[in-house]
This record gives C-alpha cells, sequence and structure tokens, in this order.
C-alpha cells in the first residue's frame, strides 16, 4: 500500500489546484473570531482588493492525527468545488499558510442554533416549515449528485443577509453514495449510520433523519437524548423507537412530517423531493417570514448586548465608588444594579454569567461579531465591548472621571461612525455571550470530543482491521482453491498420461502380439512344410521301393514263355498302371498336404485369433481397473480437498468471530469508560455548581443582613430618641439631687434593652443562615442524589444495551455458523452426489467398453468362421481343432510354469516349450 503524502505537500498536481499559494494575510483583514467548533475557528474578514466580505474557517493539520486532518481538509475543499447551489454555502477558495487551511467562503449572519439560543425559545412552526423547505431543496441538489450532508442539525444551518437559507459545514460530507463511515454528530445520527460498520451502507435518507431531528431541536431547543451521553443516546437512537415531538400548539402537518422523516427503517423515509411537495412544506406561509426573524434576533442581540455592556459598566463604576467612598457605596450601587435591571435578568442570564466570570471572557469576546453592532447605536452611551475593554485598565484607575470616559467613547464612536461602511461594522444574529459561551466550551469541550474522536477511530481501526482480515482470509482462500485446482488438475493429467501410456503399451504388446503370431504362422508353415517335404521324400521313395517291387513281381509273374513283344506290352502296361496310380497317390498326397496346411494354418489363426481376443479383454480389463483406482484417487483427493477447504473456513469465521467480540470488548470498555467519565464530569460540574451557589450565598445573606442591620439601626434610633425624650421628662419632674440615680438607671435600662435588641439582632441573623444553609444544603443533597440516580440509570442502561449488542452477536456467529455448516454440508451432498455419478458413469461406460469390445469380436469370430466356410473347410471342425489345441497349449503352459518355478526343471521346461511350438 502506497504512504500518504505528507499534510501540506502540494507535490501532486491534482491536490495542488485545490489550493491557492497567496498569503492570505495580505488578501483578507479585519479579522475577527466569530465562533468556533472542533475544527478550529471562524473569522469574519474583509478582502481588501474586493471589499467583500467573507468569513473564513481556519484549520490546521499539524499535531495529532495531522494526515488524517490533511485528508479531511482535501475532502471537504473537494466537495466544495463541486458544490453550486442557492441553499449551500458559496465557497471562495482555500489557502495555505504556517499549517493552517484557510477555507473561504461567504459571510452569513449566524445559525438557527444561534437563534433559539438568542431568544431562549423555540421558533415558530411557520419559521420552521421555512427553513426545512430550503434545507430540503439543497439536500435534493445534493442528494441528485449521490452526495450526503451527513451532519444535518440547527448550527450547520445558516441564513444570510437576505433571508436565504445555507446548508454549511461539509467537512462531514460523502462524496459516494451509499456510504459506510460512522460519521456525524451523535444526537442527529440517524439509526442506519449508527449502524453501518456492522450491519452495511446508507444513503441520502439518512440526512432526512437529521433534518427530522432538528425539526425537533428548532421546536423544543434541544434535540433529543441531549441530557445524555454521547455513547448512551448513540446505544437509544440505534435500539430504541425514533423520538417524536413532545408538547405544544402545532399542527397535525408539523406532527406527521416529523414522523416520516424519523421512520426508523431507511426504506419507509421520503426523499427530499418527496418531502417539498408534502403538505406541511407546500403550506403558504407569509413571504419575509425568515427576514422578520432575523430582524427580531438582531434587536434582541443589541437588546442583550446592550444589557451586558451596562451591567459591566455599573461594575465598574462600583469600582470606582468603591476605591472613594468605601464599602457601603458599592452594596447600595449593587441594589440598584439588581433593581433596575431585575426584569431582564431571566433573558439575559447566561448572558451575565459569561461576562462576569472572567476578564479573559471579556476580551475575548471583544473580538466578536456583536460587538461592532453596537457601534452603529443611536445611543451614546452604549459603546462597543472593544472599546470598553481598550479602556477597562482607564475606568479601574480612580483617577480617571466618568465624565472623561464618557467623552472618550463619544469621540470613539463618532470616529467609527465615519469609517468605511463594512469596515468595523458587520451584521451578525450571534450575541457576545454566545461567542464567548462557545469559544469557553470549545476549550472544555475538547476532551469530550477527543473523547468521542478517539472512539470513531476506533470503530474506524476496527472496521478496518475486519476489512484487512476479511480481505486476507479471501486472498488465503483463492490462493487454497488455486491450489487445490492445481493438484486436482496436476492428478487429472497424471492420470490422463498414465492412461496414454497404459494405451501405448497396450498397442505395443497387440503390435508385439500381431508379429509374433505371424512369425509363428509363417514358423508353423516352414514346420508343415518340412514336414511334408520329409513325408513327400519318404513317399517317392516307398513308391520307388514299390514300383520297382512290384515290377519285380510282375516279371516273376509273367511266363517265361510269353513272347517278347506281349510281355514287354503287359510290363509296360503295368507300369503305366503303376505309375497312373502313384501319380493319383502323389496328388492325393499333395492335395492332402495342401488341406493340412492349410487346416493347420486356419486352426492356427483362429486360435491366435482367440488369443488376440483374450488379450483385448485382459487389457480392456487392466484399463478399466486403471480408471477404477484413478477414479478413487480422484474421489480420494476431492474429500481430502474438502474437508480441507472446510477446515479453512471454520478457521476464518473462527478468527472473524473472535476479532468482532475483541473490537466489541474494547468498544464496550471504551463505552463504559466514556461514561464513566462522563458521571464523573457531571458530579464535578454539580459540585463546582454548588460551591458556586455557597460562594454566592453570602452576598444575598449580605444583602438580607444589610436590611436586618438597617432594621435594627432603625430600632436603635426610636429607642434612642425615646430615651432622650423619657429623659427630659424624667429630669424636669425629678429633683435635682435624685436626677443622677435616676439618669443612671434609666441608662442601664437602655443598654439593657439594646443588648436585648442586639440578641435578637444575632439571633435573627443565626435563625436566618441556618435556614438558608438548611435549604440550600437540601437542595443540593436533593439534586446530587437526583443526578446520582440518573447518571446510575443511565450506565446501568449503556450496560443493559451492550448486553444486548452482545447477545445479538452471539446470535450473529450462531447464524453465521450454522450457515456455514450448512453450505459445508450441501457442498458434501453435492460432492458425493458427483462422486456416485462419476461411479455411475464409470460403470456404464465399463459395460459400454466390455460390450462393444465383445460384438466386436463376437464380429471377428464370424466373419473369420465365415471365410474358413468360403475356403472349403468345416467351421466346427476348426473351432474343436483350435480348442483342443489351444486347451493343449494351455496344459502345457500351465506344466510349463509349474516346472519353471523348480531351478532344476528349467532346461525340461524349454524342451518342452520348443516341442509346443
Amino acid at each position: 500500500m502506497p504512504a500518504l503524502p505528507k499534510p501540506g505537500k502540494l507535490n501532486d498536481p491534482e491536490i495542488a489546484a485545490l489550493f491557492s499559494t497567496e498569503d492570505p494575510e495580505r488578501i483578507f483583514s479585519d479579522l475577527r473570531e466569530i465562533g468556533h467548533g472542533s475544527f478550529g475557528a471562524v473569522y469574519y474578514a474583509r478582502n481588501v482588493v474586493t471589499k467583500e466580505i467573507v468569513a473564513i474557517k481556519k484549520m490546521s493539520y499539524n499535531g495529532k492525527q495531522a494526515g488524517e486532518k490533511w485528508q479531511d481538509i482535501i475532502k471537504e475543499v473537494k466537495f466544495l468545488r463541486q458544490v453550486k447551489h442557492e441553499n449551500t454555502i458559496d465557497y471562495k477558495g482555500c489557502f495555505l499558510k504556517e499549517h493552517t487551511a484557510w477555507m473561504v467562503m461567504e459571510y452569513c449572519l449566524g445559525s438557527a442554533s444561534d437563534i433559539i439560543e438568542v431568544h431562549k425559545k423555540p421558533l415558530k412552526e411557520d419559521e420552521i416549515g421555512e427553513i426545512c423547505h430550503q434545507c430540503l431543496k439543497g439536500l435534493e441538489y445534493l442528494h441528485s449528485f449521490g452526495k450526503i450532508h451527513r451532519d444535518v442539525k440547527a448550527g450547520n444551518i445558516l441564513l444570510t443577509e437576505n433571508g436565504t437559507v445555507k446548508l454549511a459545514d461539509f467537512g462531514s460530507a460523502s462524496i459516494v453514495c451509499p456510504a459506510n463511515s460512522f460519521v456525524g454528530t451523535p444526537y442527529w445520527m440517524a439509526p442506519e449510520v449508527i449502524l453501518a460498520m456492522d450491519e452495511g451502507q446508507y444513503e441520502g435518507n439518512a440526512d432526512i433523519w437529521s433534518l427530522g431531528i432538528t425539526c425537533i431541536e428548532l421546536a423544543e431547543r434541544k434535540p433529543p437524548l441531549f441530557n445524555m451521553n454521547a455513547m448512551s443516546a448513540l446505544y437509544h437512537i440505534a435500539q430504541n423507537d425514533p423520538p417524536t415531538l413532545a408538547g405544544g400548539d402545532w399542527s397535525d402537518e408539523f406532527r406527521q412530517f416529523v414522523d416520516s422523516c424519523l421512520s426508523k427503517s431507511p426504506c419507509d423515509r421520503p426523499s427530499a423531493s418527496i418531502l417539498i411537495k408534502g403538505p406541511f412544506i407546500d403550506k403558504t406561509r407569509p413571504p419575509n417570514v425568515i427576514l422578520d426573524l432575523i430582524l427580531r434576533t438582531k434587536d434582541a442581540v443589541r437588546e442583550l448586548d446592550n444589557l451586558q455592556y451596562r451591567r459591566m459598566k455599573k461594575i465598574l463604576m462600583v469600582d470606582v465608588i468603591d476605591g472613594e467612598n468605601g464599602p457601603n457605596g458599592r452594596s447600595d450601587v449593587t441594589e440598584d444594579d439588581s433593581s433596575q435591571d431585575g426584569d431582564n435578568v431571566d433573558s439575559s442570564k447566561s448572558s451575565s454569567i459569561a461576562s462576569q466570570q472572567s476578564s479573559h471572557s471579556i476580551s475575548m469576546s471583544s473580538k466578536s461579531s456583536s460587538q461592532n453592532s453596537i457601534h452603529s447605536a443611536t445611543n451614546d452611551d452604549l459603546v462597543g465591548f472593544s472599546s470598553f475593554s481598550r479602556e477597562r485598565s482607564d475606568w479601574s484607575n480612580p483617577r480617571t472621571s466618568i465624565a472623561e470616559h464618557a467623552h472618550t467613547n463619544k469621540s470613539s464612536n463618532a470616529s467609527n461612525r465615519s469609517l468605511e461602511p463594512g469596515a468595523n461594522n458587520f451584521a451578525t444574529i450571534r450575541t457576545t455571550s454566545i461567542v464567548t459561551k462557545q469559544i469557553k466550551d470549545h476549550e472544555v469541550s475538547n476532551e469530550l470530543r477527543e473523547q468521542f474522536a478517539g472512539y470513531k477511530r476506533l470503530r474506524k481501526q476496527h472496521q478496518k482491521q475486519l476489512l484487512s482480515l476479511e480481505s486476507k482470509y479471501k486472498q488465503e482462500m483463492e490462493e487454497h482453491k488455486q491450489r487445490l485446482d492445481k493438484e486436482y488438475d496436476n492428478l487429472k493429467q497424471q492420470f490422463g498420461m498414465e492412461l496414454e501410456r497404459l494405451k501405448k503399451k497396450q498397442q505395443q504388446d497387440l503390435d508385439k502380439r500381431q508379429k509374433t503370431n505371424q512369425a509363428m504362422e509363417k514358423k508353423l508353415i516352414r514346420q508343415i512344410s518340412a514336414t511334408q517335404d520329409t513325408e513327400r521324400k519318404t513317399f517317392g521313395a516307398m513308391q520307388k521301393k514299390e514300383y520297382k517291387l512290384n515290377k519285380e513281381q510282375m516279371k516273376r509273374e509273367i511266363d517265361s514263355g510269353t513272347p517278347k513283344k506281349e510281355r514287354e506290352d503287359t510290363l509296360k502296361l503295368h507300369k503305366d498302371r503303376l505309375m497312373s496310380r502313384q501319380k493319383e497317390a502323389e496328388t492325393r498326397l499333395e492335395k492332402q498336404h495342401k488341406d493340412s496346411i492349410e487346416f493347420e494354418i486356419r486352426k492356427f489363426r483362429r486360435r491366435k485369433v482367440v488369443q488376440y481376443h483374450t488379450l483385448e479383454k485382459d487389457q480392456i480389463q487392466e484399463e478399466l481397473t486403471k480408471l477404477q483406482e484413478q477414479q478413487e484417487k480422484e474421489h480420494s483427493m476431492l474429500l481430502r480437498h474438502h474437508e480441507s477447504t472446510q477446515e479453512l473456513e471454520y478457521k476464518q469465521l473462527l478468527a472473524i468471530q473472535n476479532l468482532r467480540d475483541e473490537h466489541l470488548r474494547k468498544q464496550h470498555i471504551t463505552e463504559r469508560e466514556n461514561q464513566k467519565e462522563y458521571n464523573s464530569r457531571e458530579e464535578s460540574n454539580l459540585r463546582k455548581k454548588h460551591l458556586m451557589e455557597h460562594k454566592q450565598q453570602p452576598r444575598s445573606l449580605k444583602q438580607k443582613e444589610v436590611l436586618i442591620r438597617k432594621q435594627f439601626h432603625e430600632a436603635v434610633q426610636t429607642q434612642r430618641k425615646q430615651y432622650r425624650a423619657l429623659k427630659d421628662h424624667i429630669v424636669q419632674n425629678t429633683p435635682k439631687n435624685e436626677q443622677k440615680a435616676v439618669v443612671k438607671k434609666l441608662k442601664e435600662e437602655q443598654v439593657r434593652k439594646l443588648n436585648i435588641l442586639g440578641e435578637q439582632y444575632e439571633a435573627s441573623i443565626a435563625e436566618m443562615l441556618q435556614q438558608q444553609n438548611m435549604r440550600l444544603d437540601d437542595a443540593q443533597l436533593t439534586e446530587a442524589q437526583e443526578l446520582k440516580q440518573r447518571l446510575q440509570q443511565e450506565l446501568e442502561l449503556l450496560m443493559a444495551y451492550q448486553s444486548k449488542i452482545k447477545m445479538q452477536m452471539e446470535a450473529q456467529h450462531h447464524r453465521e455458523r450454522k450457515q456455514l455448516e450448512e453450505r459445508v454440508s450441501l457442498r458434501r451432498a453435492l460432492l458425493e452426489q458427483k462422486m456416485d455419478d462419476d461411479r455411475t458413469k464409470l460403470s456404464s461406460a465399463k459395460t459400454e467398453m466390455v460390450k462393444a469390445l465383445n460384438e466386436r469380436q463376437v464380429k471377428e469370430i464370424e466373419e473369420f468362421d465365415e471365410e474358413t466356410i468360403s475356403l472349403g473347410m468345416n467351421a466346427m471342425e476348426v473351432l474343436e481343432a483350435s480348442t483342443m489345441a489351444q486347451n493343449y497349449d494351455d496344459d502345457v503352459s500351465l506344466r510349463g510354469s509349474m516346472i519353471s518355478l523348480t531351478p532344476s526343471n528349467s532346461s525340461s521346461s524349454f524342451t518342452s516349450t520348443s516341442y509346443r511350438d
């Protein structure tokens, strides 16, 4: 596998074409942070050449997972370059500088999530409907090109100045469809995305589910399960029924729209094209519903930021007064502050808390968007937080007067208004507190994001390992099959060669037998011819001897008195008769010799034909035996191959299942550890909250204590007035010599009453503190118990889900083993059926071959007998003679074989054989 290119290297022309080589700091100015996320920060900026206002998302690709970050940047840039639609964010370009990618896009006012955060209440149904309408148009465009957003949520739905809704943040998007990556934000993930790594793939309808969750988020301010740990939420989404809209005055069309988007089965979810034509999206709405929402949000942002500024300003004024007049002045101003802004405390609670916690957050908020929207306010006393932050050190200086600062702020406002439009002012629907809170949340939740990113990397690594193992085993199985096929082919080739050699040998034996028969026939003919020649010679000699004897006998028989001429005629006649009889005898002998040799040759040939046929039968039997042996070897090899393949399949399945079990075990351990860390974090946050309440409690108690002290001072003043009046009255009515004792007694009475009053004051303070502490401790204890119980239930529920997943995994493994057993059994049955078919075919082939041989040999014998008859010989006599000769040859051969077994009788065997031949 080739190594991935080093992050930031543009050696590949295709990658280099995606980025600009110019210095972005020379092109863009006035950068101000307006958002923050897991990827990095988003900045407002101005193009110094075109004067265009843009948003820049800075993404670093160094440090941990640098290669993965670089690949994500490349993927997002490629995606943005391919996307161009009214309802998707416009892409301007991407620059690289110091291991950071500057992704430039069109500037938007903020997100739908910001609107909810600003108003602290859900959106109206018409507003949700229009946002969904424009989102669906963007999703319809993406899905038509086989792309999936995979992270649809309110935070990624942006709004422009003219009221257009834009889909943004394509860092999780997929260019291919279907996809199978575990990607997205947990609470908005579709069930099939969560299960993708285990059960398959998903398509664009996963975005429809996320849009349904976003509708609930816009209608209820938070997505379902948001108060739950992300790991547990994933199990809830994957295992439980889909969420629905809770209470509220929502129309049936909206509820049906959400329910259709949140169908558990992806096949039951309508597409974006169908949803656009649905009754909820297609209904008539006010034309400027989004613009009106943006204007209301801008007003709310301006009011919240102004309120925040006034609260900060009062705090600083308290510092000034506190430095000049002491602590009493601070308490008075604080009371004024609480009385003046009491009506707005609830609506700006998060803003005030976020701003009062640290001066660092105040200075950071000076970079946000809402700070500059305040510059355009008509009230000169409402200055931006940037000016406030820059002059904070002056406010803390007691020698600087408030009037001087007011003059400075007015000058700053005037100079800001005199600048080029758009230079220092930009529209936004994000309050300072939202930006500050987002930055602080990013700093705090980095660990959470890294934790979940690690979880996703773990699952991705597990998927990669599983795919790698499956690919390895697939290749191993292919190699195993190729090796078995090669072995089988070699065996078949070896069998073919053996049969070829056998047939060649058999043909050689047949040819040799044919030549031997011809030679033996010639030898037989020579032997018979020699015997007949001997017989002819003997017969000739006997004929001559007989002729001479007959001639001498005739001469003796003839009377000597017979005339000579008559005697010569008689002798001549007798001689001619003898010659004729000898000639006839010679002719008969010749004919007898000829018939004899023909009969012997015919008998010999028939016997050799029978022997030749016997040899052919032996050869075909040998061939059939060879085929039988080869078939048995082939079947034995096939069974061995089947068993080895079966063993490998079981081994591979067991290894894959063990790897899955190990992955599931590690995944469950990670989930439980994350859940426990989440529980510890929640308990720690609650403890911090309780500590903060205890820290803030003295302030509220001090106010009550001040009130009690004030009542005490009033009572003391009243008693003093009463004492003075009583003293004057008594002095007037008492003799002068008794006045001193009376006044002393009266003073002691006054001191006693003041002491009683003081004790009452201390008792009131102590009772108030005791009651307040008891109420606070009881509430905190109840809250801690409730949290502990909820977290314990969540952990138990997570473990129950994990047990269910483990049982499902075991059931899946059982199904896989059963399916493998069925496949193996079916393959074994097919193999045995094939082997039975092969045996049946071989048996049929044997029968056919033997039958064909027998038919051919019978035909050859019949033709031989017909030829014998045509030669004038009796076929039966030839058959009987050849049979007798064959039996004689068999007996002689058997005796020769038996004699040849004994070494001392070897010469006799040779003589017998020679005599036979």
